[in-house]
């Protein structure tokens, strides 16, 4: 029996550990908790990793985390050989950090790359090293171009902050999506709105990814490759760093 749980990481992108209780295990060893930290894949952004911390101090290593048969049931699961923990026994949860933030990063550029280029959204797969957005697009555009004007949002540190409005209006005003196959996730009563800018001025947009606060932190990023993916569709490959050097920080 699966159990809905308390997904923390929608109202706080920063929360890197909490403390949690075991409320399931499921025949594929994965472990279901009353509350979780850890980002369950979802819209492009994979899951995260990390370790489940026990009372001796020995930790059980989480290689994803994943939904199960609706989006209020979360399930992390362990890497091969792990220790399986008893139902109700209490945890702390920690994320790998460093990795989670380079996802956050990313999946700010990619809403950035949306505001670049504002073509229809058919694809996007978010990675530690690189990311990649298809749009619905047949305009020839230049990679450098597009670096400039993504570098000129980043370096103009624009807040970015979650709204909340309720799955009726969104259903009210399917105008507001820009992908044309991801939905964003509904049946909770409420959907995040991830705005950029003072009053949204640059973009707004439903999606129930984690990201970063102010555009700044995003970094150094650039388009290493624009791809044509049929007649009508580009795919965009974000990688962090410059073009010339190829630091990846």
């Amino acid at each position: 029996m699966t159990r809905s749980v308390t997904a923390l990481f929608r109202n706080d992108f920063y929360l890197s550990t909490c403390e949690a209780q075991v409320t399931g295990l499921l025949e594929d060893g994965g472990i279901e908790l009353d509350q979780t930290c850890f980002y369950a894949a979802s819209g492009g952004q994979p899951g995260d990793t990390g370790f489940l911390e026990r009372e001796d101090g020995s930790r059980i290593v989480i290689a994803d985390t994943r939904h199960g048969a609706t989006k209020d049931v979360i399930v992390h699961l362990p890497d091969l050989g792990q220790p399986q923990p008893a139902v109700g026994e209490k945890l702390v949860l920690h994320i790998d950090w460093p990795r989670r933030y380079r996802l956050m990063r990313m999946h700010t550029a990619c809403h950035l790359l949306s505001v670049v280029c504002p073509y229809p959204i058919t694809g996007a797969a978010v990675g530690v090293e690189e990311s990649r957005v298809d749009f619905d697009m047949s305009e020839t555009i230049d990679k450098e171009q597009v670096t400039a004007a993504l570098m000129k949002l980043v370096d103009e540190n624009h807040p970015v902050y979650v709204q909340w409005i309720t799955d009726e209006e969104l259903a009210a005003n399917p105008g507001i999506l820009k992908s044309k196959n991801v939905r964003p996730p509904v049946g909770l009563g409420r959907v995040s709105l991830v705005c950029i800018g003072e009053n949204s001025a640059i973009d707004s947009q439903p999606c129930g990814g984690t990201h970063v606060s102010e555009t700044q932190e995003v970094g150094a990023i650039h388009i290493a490759k624009i791809e044509k993916k049929g007649k009508e569709n580009r795919r965009f490959r974000i990688r962090f760093g410059t073009p010339d050097d190829r630091a990846a920080v």
